[in-house]
């Protein structure tokens, strides 16, 4: 049989998602639409912001493509997507954190709660909501050799700066692996880190103290979360194969860039980093992000994906 060249991993990821996700989500807008017809006659509707987490390496990035051409091309909405990514500490702020904590390796580099710039954010979302101009930022993930550092203002994207001739954003799509994440209390961290179940990986690296500082640091990410309209949550059966996807994804890149990239020892140290988070935080997710809010039971869809990464079973939640 004759050889095929390599195709990117990202695209030979079957996107059977988005036609679950997509109804979903036009279901949950046509609701936000009809919540909007008593407001003040002077305010602007108010944009319907969706939450996405996925795990990394199932396919999140192609659901969001697919997701934001869907709202932005055939409904006609004007549509942003904006990645948590984009707000991470600058790089001083982020050697700042890792100076004043030098033996918690959770901060030593960007990732962890605790590693963005969430009054950024949150003023970033309020001028949003408001439909007023605004600029979002930008991050460069290949700068100072990799540890990165935000780029400056003036690279930042201009969003709804001219009114007078075009709508404004209705639509945000919030992306990132630890979007929906909550804190948990100090008693149910101990004994998650005390009494670890035979899946754990790595929080017995980690002091029960450096646990509670990110678990400290998480709280203040509640104001976002808190602020989403509709989540979507791609999870996996088992989500120790956020482990061999990367693997795999880091030895395409290999191969398609004359050897360079991680090496599979590279990709465990390099998962292990924030690993500790989902072992914490992805049972809170699973049984709700926004449980105890009956105003927005129904509002969270979780697609449940097999190793192949395909879709294996969905509840809303």
């Amino acid at each position: 049989m004759a050889s095929t060249p390599d195709i990117p991993l990202q695209t030979r990821v079957v996107d059977d998602k988005s036609p679950i996700c997509i109804p979903f989500i036009l279901s949950q807008l046509e609701a936000h639409k009809k919540r909007q017809i008593d407001r003040p006659s002077n305010e602007p509707p108010r944009p319907f912001i969706i939450g996405l987490n996925g795990v990394q390496g199932a396919g999140k990035t192609t659901l969001v493509r697919a997701l934001a051409e869907t709202l932005q091309e055939r409904q006609g909405l004007p549509t942003l997507v904006v990645s948590i990514d984009d707000f991470y500490l600058t790089h001083a702020d982020q050697l700042a954190l890792a100076s004043a904590h030098p033996d918690n390796a959770l901060v030593q580099y960007r990732g962890e709660p605790g590693t963005h710039d969430i009054p950024l954010l949150l003023s970033t979302f309020t001028s949003l909501l408001a439909s007023e101009p605004t600029h979002i930022p930008r991050y460069d993930k290949a700068a100072f050799s990799g540890l990165g550092d935000r780029l400056p203002p003036s690279l930042w994207t201009p969003v709804n700066q001219n009114p007078s001739t075009e709508p404004p954003i209705s639509v945000i799509i919030l992306e990132g692996w630890l979007i929906g994440f909550r804190a948990l209390p100090p008693q149910t961290l101990r004994e998650k880190w005390s009494t670890p179940s035979p899946s754990t990986r790595t929080l017995h690296k980690h002091t029960l103290s450096n646990l509670n500082f990110i678990n400290e640091q998480l709280a203040s990410y509640d104001a976002i979360t808190n602020m989403l309209d509709a989540f979507i949550h791609i999870d996996a059966e088992d989500i120790s194969w956020v482990y061999d996807w990367r693997v795999e994804q880091e030895a395409q890149l290999r191969r398609e860039n004359g050897g360079m990239g991680m090496s599979d020892e590279q990709v465990v140290k390099f998962v292990d980093a924030y690993y500790p988070a989902y072992e914490l935080y992805y049972d809170g997710v699973r049984e709700g992000v926004f449980k105890g809010d009956e105003e927005k039971r129904g509002c969270q869809l979780r697609l449940v994906v097999g190793r192949d990464r395909s879709v294996q079973w969905k509840e809303v939640i």
